[in-house]
Order: C-alpha cells, then sequence, then structure tokens
C-alpha cells in the first residue's frame, strides 16, 4: 500500500511540542503545496486538531511502494513540518506507512486515539481536512478511497458501540474538573474565552450546573449568540482583564496564536481579588493563558495536558466498547487492504485478457480475411462468440488466483511474472488501448466484455 503518515499527537508531544506545529486550516494549503513538490508524493491531507498535525500522503499509482520509496516520502514530509516546527518537533514525529498507516487513519476517525476516547469532533475535523484537501486538489484516488472509508468507520464505530455514551470530550472534562475542584458550581462564575464549538459544549455543562456564564469573545456577535443560547451574559473583548477579577473559573478555547491571558494581566486582576482563588483550564492548543500564571499565590492553570486523570475515568466505563471498536477497525483494515489489492491486480487482469483477445482476434480476421472469406454473416457472428468464450476460459484461472492471492506475499511475484511473460502494460488504461495497436478495434460490446473482466 503507497500510503504514508508523518506527524505528532498527545502520544508523542506535549502541548508546548504540539503548539509549535500547530496549524490554522489557511495555512494547510500551502503546507500541502510543499508536500506536493517532492516527486515520491503525489496526494496529500492534512488532519490539525488541537491534539495532533499528522500527513497523509501517497505514492504515485504507478510507483511499487517499496521500503526506500516510501522511506523518502516520510523524509519529505518530516522536512517540512521541521521547518516550520523546529528541531523539537522533529523528535517527536511518528512515520507509519502502508496498513500501519491506514490503521492508524481508521482508529483516529473512532477516536480511539484521541485524548477523550470517544469524543465526536474528531470526525467533523476530519470532514474538515479532506474538504481542504479535495478544495486543493490534492487528493487522488489512494487518499480518497482511505479517507473516505475512514469517516465510514468512525460513523460505523459510533452507531454499533456505545463508544460516545455520555459526556465524552475535552469541554465535557474541563467541565468535570471545575465540578471537582469547587464541589457545587451553583452560583460560580465561569468565564469562556472563545465562542467556538468547544466553548459552546462547556458552556452548555455548566449552565446546567448552575454557573452564571460569562462569555468574552473577539466577536461580539458570537460572544451574544452563545451567551443566550445558555443565559450568559456577553462580553467586549475588552473587557476580558476585567471580567478575571470577578471570575471563579476560566476555560480558554480560543485559536489565538499567542496568549489571550498574560502575567501581568493576572497580576493586576489578582490585586482587586482579594486573595480568592482562581482556576484555570487552558483548552486551547497553542495555549492562551502563560503557564507563568500558575507561580503566583492562589492562581491555579490546567492545560490540555493535565485532562488526563479525568480522562482515565471517563474512559474505565467503556472499556469494553473501546475493544470492541478496535475490532471493527481490525475488520475494516482487512476489507479495505482486500480492495486495494484487488485494485492494484486490476491492470494486470485487464491487460492479460486484452492481449489474450487482441491475439486471438488477429488470427481470426487473418483467416476472415483468407480462407474463411467465404463465411457469411452468421458463421463470422458464431466465430466471434467462440473467440470471446476462447478468451473467457483462458483467463479464467489466473484471474481467479491472483484474486484468491489478494493478502498472499507472493501476489507480486506472480504480477511480476505475468508482466514479463505477456508484455503488460502498468496501467489499465494502456491495457484497455492494447488491443487497438494490434488489431482493428473490437465492437463496443468487446469492450465492455474487457473491461468488467
Amino acid at each position: 500500500m503507497t500510503i504514508v503518515k508523518v506527524g505528532l499527537s498527545h502520544h508523542s508531544a506535549p502541548v508546548q511540542v504540539r503548539e509549535r506545529l500547530a496549524l490554522r486550516s489557511e495555512v494547510v494549503p500551502e503546507l500541502i503545496d510543499e508536500l506536493l513538490q517532492h516527486a515520491p508524493i503525489a496526494e496529500a491531507a492534512v488532519l490539525s486538531t488541537c491534539n495532533r498535525v499528522e500527513v497523509y500522503a501517497a505514492l504515485p499509482r504507478d510507483v511499487k511502494p517499496e521500503p526506500h520509496r516510501l522511506d523518502e516520502a516520510a523524509k519529505a514530509i518530516t522536512a517540512r513540518l521541521v521547518a516550520r516546527g523546529g528541531p523539537e518537533v522533529g523528535k517527536a514525529l511518528v512515520r507509519k506507512h502502508g496498513s500501519d498507516a491506514v490503521r492508524h487513519l481508521f482508529r483516529v476517525a473512532c477516536s480511539l486515539d484521541s485524548i477523550v476516547v470517544g469524543e465526536p469532533q474528531i470526525l467533523g475535523q476530519l470532514k474538515e481536512a479532506i474538504s481542504i484537501a479535495v478544495h486543493h486538489g490534492s487528493v487522488g484516488p489512494t487518499l480518497n478511497r482511505a479517507l473516505h472509508r475512514a469517516l465510514h468507520v468512525g460513523k460505523r464505530v459510533r452507531s454499533e458501540t456505545q463508544i460516545g455514551q455520555g459526556q465524552v470530550s475535552v469541554s465535557s472534562v474541563a467541565v468535570d474538573l471545575a465540578a471537582q475542584i469547587f464541589g457545587d458550581l451553583e452560583g460560580r462564575v465561569a468565564l469562556l474565552v472563545g465562542a467556538g464549538e468547544m466553548a459552546e459544549a462547556a458552556a452548555k455543562l455548566l449552565g446546567k450546573q448552575g454557573a452564571r456564564i460569562v462569555v468574552v469573545n473577539r466577536s461580539r456577535e458570537r460572544a451574544e449568540r452563545l451567551a443566550a443560547e445558555v443565559g450568559g451574559e456577553p462580553r467586549d473583548w475588552g473587557e476580558l482583564n476585567w471580567c478575571l477579577i470577578d471570575a471563579d473559573i476560566v476555560i480558554t478555547s480560543t485559536s489565538s496564536p499567542t496568549f489571550v491571558v498574560t502575567l501581568d494581566a493576572l497580576k493586576t486582576a489578582r490585586k482587586a481579588r482579594r486573595g480568592r482563588n482562581l482556576f484555570f483550564i487552558d483548552i486551547a492548543v497553542p495555549r492562551n493563558v502563560d503557564p507563568d500564571v500558575a507561580k503566583l499565590d492562589g492562581i491555579y492553570l490546567y492545560d490540555i495536558d493535565n485532562l488526563e486523570d479525568a480522562v482515565a475515568g471517563s474512559l474505565a466505563g467503556r472499556a469494553n466498547e473501546a475493544q470492541r471498536a478496535e475490532s471493527m477497525v481490525e475488520d475494516e483494515l482487512r476489507a479495505f487492504e482486500t480492495k486495494s489489492t484487488e485494485l492494484a491486480l486490476n491492470p494486470v487482469v485487464v491487460g492479460l485478457r486484452a492481449r489474450i483477445r487482441a491475439t486471438l482476434l488477429a488470427e481470426l480476421e487473418r483467416s476472415l480475411s483468407t480462407k474463411l472469406k467465404h463465411l457469411g454473416a452468421a458463421e463470422r457472428e458464431a466465430l466471434s462468440t467462440m473467440l470471446d468464450a476462447a478468451t473467457n476460459k483462458l483467463c479464467h484461472r489466473p484471474t481467479t488466483r491472483l484474486k484468491a492471492l489478494a493478502l498472499d506475499p507472493r501476489a507480486d511475484d506472480y504480477v511480476d511474472i505475468l508482466r514479463d511473460l505477456f508484455d503488460l502494460p502498468d496501467s489499465i488504461g494502456e491495457a484497455e488501448e492494447a488491443p487497438s495497436r494490434r488489431a482493428e478495434p473490437g465492437s463496443a460490446q468487446d469492450r465492455r466484455e474487457t473491461q468488467s473482466s
């Protein structure tokens, strides 16, 4: 399989490394263009979330997935990611290729690789990654099959298991942590900095527990809309530092590339708070809160990597469902591998049939123009039918044997031998053209039969 994956996630890199490579959706096409400039990479897509940045690439269809080719592609991807994120990023990158890369993609789509197993956001993020790559023209037949199959696997797991039962998201874990800190959120002031998807999920959960919600966002309109939905108060972005004075809990989830809550702002707000504790839960990547604020007395800071204990508790009750999901991933992977190998064999099967039929057709037409030229239309039609039957019989055994060897390591050897013995082309397009180069074209029906074999 000609697919390569290179990237990092919460498994291989802490948040301070992940944020160096965090990519906004508008810069992803630029990275894709850089990747496609490298000869071994014919297709590319980038999945960028708060917990991972991963590049999925495919070699050209006519290139065999030999180790040195895959390694060349992986090195090219690594070089581009390190150029963007620095040497620390390079140390955290993980490479996978072939079936391992596809298995990883399927597990990601099922949220089995997420920091919160079972969270639903990853499917939407994967859809966005596919949409960007498709719109940019960087997804060909290989990645198209893999990415859309991953969406299918993710949807199947969510519909056939209960892995997503209950509140399973980074936002829900953040609210659970807030509840553990205070015991009761009734009447507590929860300041949401950001009004995106994660902030909205957190706001709804906080509202159910009786917290007083304040929403600050760069877009006043979005802040007002979210506040109206949860019965909260919208505030202008310029009021953020003032809002810190009254807050008990601050949950930040903006896409800002720099800190929106600074050490100096906290020092000022802390004087007016009169010793009251303030808890920050920063679920953004890059981080929104300067980590140095945790050095101040009465200020407690949790970033997305600090949520692991709460996450472990949320997974315990869904361990069996996660295991069922893993089994589905393996089933889907085997089906995908089988289909991929069959597709790779198609040029050989089509080419073999075309070559045999062209040879038989050439001999038949030579006879019809000499020794058998006296035959009428009915006899000629009978001979044409016989030619088709002979082609089918000659091709049946090698075709069925090749398909039976779809996942057998000997399949490539058989393919190479057939190509060499019969001088077969590498692509289906060439195979379909082969008869016309060696004999007169057959009927439309002839061509359909050749393609359908």
